[in-house]
């Protein structure tokens, strides 16, 4: 890493001028230290203000893109007319070229990987997450395979977490999904950790373990007051576990694709002697 390389060179160069003007050897080691962590100061500074901008460019074509979705979606369910079903397939690719660019993008951040010995790790984040969306799966197991410190994707989100337990599970690895949920969920306490307990509930419920699911919901509910997870222990509790669903999660819960979404209806029109009325 070229940061840590320039900072050792800079503290060196500070011990031997020291060293040179025939200093104290107390004073000497004082100014490499200093010289080594002003130096990786510095350069932290200047890569943070890269890192940022073009995680600002990032964000900037998502949130743009975003918006764009949300108007074709508001004239969907506005608008009589025209086949549900084809508008939700085109609202679908508009997503997934969205989603597609924004995984191009994460190329910018290559040239910032020789300055920072975790980029590469974030980086293998951001791609797995749009890989996911982009239901590319292969990929997405490839960079979850990864191992060591500098390698494979970091888990330090819940949606990363969730992830990685649900191609668990899909790859039927179960028990190694539900590794993954007790090593992560403590870091995770109160609301951020709904969505683990509700997948990994899910996933009780899928293989047909009733009880795990039910005592598992239990103690999550407890632990982040989420409605969603009472709901679900009060329906397994009394054996209906037919109507289980984490649809109340909302998005992030749609966003691992376990569960189909509901598509919103449209608004009926009706016209008057005045124009059109909705009703």
């Amino acid at each position: 890493m070229l940061t840590l390389l320039i900072s050792i060179l800079v503290s060196a160069g500070f011990s031997f001028a020291s060293i040179n003007n025939n200093w104290t050897p107390a004073t000497t080691i004082t100014c490499g230290i200093a010289g080594f962590f002003l130096s990786m100061f510095a350069i932290g500074i200047l890569m943070r203000k890269r890192t940022g901008a073009v995680q600002g460019e990032l964000q900037t074509v998502m949130e743009t893109g975003q918006k764009r979705l949300n108007r074709k979606i508001q004239q969907f369910q506005t608008k009589p007319g025209g086949n549900p079903k084809v508008i939700q397939k085109q609202i679908e690719q508009d997503q997934m070229r969205l989603i597609r660019q924004a995984l191009e993008m994460t190329e910018n951040f290559e040239p910032l990987k020789k300055w920072n010995l975790l980029m590469g790790r974030q980086i293998a984040t951001m791609r797995m997450q749009f890989l996911y969306q982009l239901k590319e799966y292969d990929q997405v197991d490839a960079l979850l395979a990864k191992r060591g410190l500098f390698r494979g994707p970091m888990l330090m989100e819940p949606m990363s977490v969730a992830m990685k337990m649900a191609r668990q599970f899909k790859n039927k690895e179960s028990k190694a999904a539900e590794k993954t949920f007790r090593r992560h969920v403590k870091w995770f306490p109160g609301d951020p950790g709904t969505l683990l307990y509700g997948v990994m509930s899910w996933i009780h419920v899928k293989n047909g373990e009733v009880d795990e699911a039910r005592l598992l919901l239990a103690k999550g509910k407890e632990k982040t007051e989420s409605d969603v997870l009472a709901r679900n222990w009060e329906l397994l509790s009394n054996c209906n576990e037919k109507k289980f669903s984490n649809a109340g999660l909302g998005e992030e819960w749609y966003g691992l694709y376990l569960e189909n979404p509901v598509m919103p209806k449209q608004k009926r029109m009706r016209g008057n002697a005045k124009g059109q009325q909705r009703f």
